[in-house]
């Protein structure tokens, strides 16, 4: 196998520090970039990860006795220039895998602020990155976390980021029309437009990924050593779909489904993340190319997964219950939805899809830490009107 000096940015997230692992485990060089705010997110929501994480120190010092390898790990912000030019001078990355953006919909939305900050974090982080690669690494090849929720819910299949258009006796491939959910979602178009932008103009390789809702929290890595384990959200601005839910099963809140529950989405396993990762890394874009992928394995309404995990919560002896609350987003709550996504699995993706199993773990989980979970945070408190 091909080995690769790449950056995890973002690698002390839910995302990213899995992958930094997966990589590392498989005789990567690599290096992780974060200046950690998203537990500081954590303090001035009022809230934690489910499960206990240790700092990055002691993460990467239980990495090292554990596996014998390191990662290099640069503390700073991707909004200072200086500091992310000085990251790809020194360490010269062939692939720079970008998670480190502000992603959450409703944090976007909780008022002015929110919403200036996690344009500006996101949008100026990306724009660093691309110059500081045109002018110290012009072959490395940018691996950026994107969403499908860039593509809304419109009432046509959704492409893989570009649609061939006839109009008027003519024809072009055009990127994909956009409809994003939130100031979060809009922040992922603009950079797609820089990014595609700069490999038209200045020959930039990149990898957009658009990525559905990720669930699960167990990788091979993360789960040998207390040290290693994974963050998981289960509040109303952090917390995500399936895994929220089975952390409401497991300590006896109510699953709580916003509205009818009809809305569709794309869902994956963390461990397809890591996969997906891993693939575009090793088959990267060419010069010049902006390529999109659809990151997902599956779709699923949300009253779908809150009824999957009430029922496997009633074969462990939990009673479950479903609770429809006012929908605090302005979205569709009964849509068509279908979503291509081929590209990946060609390059050799083994989906892991979504099992009772899996579910039953991250109950289990949610039980063990139970004394971590504060009711006051899981319903949601960010509204879209």
């Amino acid at each position: 196998m091909i080995n690769v000096k790449i950056i995890i940015a973002g690698g002390d997230g839910f995302c990213g520090w899995p992958t930094a692992l997966h990589f590392s485990e498989r005789g990567h060089e690599v290096a992780i970039v974060d200046n950690c705010v998203r537990r500081e997110w954590d303090k001035e929501l009022g809230t934690q990860s489910l499960t206990p994480i240790a700092s990055m120190e002691e993460r990467l010092a239980a990495w090292k006795k554990l596996s014998g390898k390191d990662i290099k790990f640069y503390f700073g912000d991707l909004q200072n220039y200086e500091f992310v030019e000085h990251v790809f001078r020194d360490f010269q990355p062939e692939a720079f895998v970008h998670f480190a953006e502000q992603r959450s919909a409703p944090y976007s939305m909780i008022d002015r602020e929110h919403a200036v900050f996690t344009q500006v974090n996101n949008v100026v982080g990306t724009l660093n990155v691309l110059f500081a690669m045109k002018e110290n690494t012009p072959d490395c090849h940018l691996i950026k976390l994107g969403t499908m929720g860039e593509y809304g819910t419109p009432n046509i299949d959704i492409e893989e980021g570009y649609i061939r258009i006839q109009h008027k006796g003519r024809e072009d491939v055009l990127p994909y029309p956009k409809q994003p959910f939130s100031f979060y979602h809009l922040s992922k178009v603009h950079d797609s437009h820089n990014i595609m932008f700069t490999c038209r103009s200045w020959g930039i390789r990149a990898t957009d990924l658009n990525q559905g809702v990720v669930y699960g929290l167990w990788t091979a890595e993360t789960k040998q050593d207390e040290q290693l384990y994974n963050r998981i959200d289960y509040d109303g601005v952090f917390g995500t779909a399936l895994n929220r839910f089975c952390i409401q099963a497991a300590v006896g809140h109510d699953l709580t489904v916003y509205g009818k529950g009809g809305q569709t989405r794309a869902f994956l396993d963390i461990r397809d993340t890591l996969q997906c990762i891993e693939l575009a890394a090793l088959h990267p874009a060419d010069r010049g190319e902006f390529r999109v992928f659809n990151q997902f394995t599956e779709q699923f309404s949300v009253l779908e997964l809150a009824e999957r995990v009430q029922r496997v919560a009633a074969e462990m002896g939990l009673d479950a219950k479903i609770a429809h609350l006012p929908n605090p987003r302005v979205e569709k709550e009964e849509h068509y939805y279908h979503a291509v996504h081929t590209k990946l699995l060609d390059l050799g993706l083994q989906p892991h899809l979504l099992s009772d199993e899996l579910i039953r773990e991250l109950i289990e989980t949610a039980q063990r830490y139970r004394d971590r979970v504060d009711f006051n945070v899981i319903r949601p408190n960010a509204t879209w009107r």
